[in-house]
């Protein structure tokens, strides 16, 4: 069965290129726009991975990884934080947050897809 990934991220143009990608590479995707949308999916969908940018609307990328990591359901759902605040005040903010990884903007989508593909142990 294909491993489920829930790309978070209110900027259209990542999100097409991401969502590309990690089809070709056989992975079901499902997409949010903002924060609450992106419970919702998780809540619905139960994603083995979550691309959760920081800056979104409704709610960010660290309440979400906070919810996220609150509810023991959803202890297995692996989550990468993507952000422009390369700062380490703001790594180590997603980090103690719960983020299993923490990658900045701009990125290779290549080298996330490949990061995703080890995170879930896929080859």
């Amino acid at each position: 069965m294909a491993k489920k990934v829930l790309i978070a991220d209110d900027e259209q143009n990542i999100v097409i290129s991401l969502e590309f990608l990690l089809k070709r590479e056989g992975f079901e995707v499902i997409v949010a726009g903002d924060g609450e949308a992106a419970l919702q999916m998780i809540a619905e969908h139960r994603p083995d991975l979550v691309l959760l940018d920081v800056m979104m609307p409704k709610r960010n990328g660290y309440e979400v990884c906070q919810q996220i990591r609150a509810n023991s359901a959803l202890k297995g759902v692996k989550v990468i934080m993507l952000t422009a605040k390369g700062r380490e005040i703001e790594v180590a903010k997603g980090m103690a947050l719960g983020a299993d990884a923490y990658v900045t903007k701009p990125f290779s989508t290549k080298d996330l897809v490949a990061e995703a593909k080890r995170m879930l142990g896929v080859t």
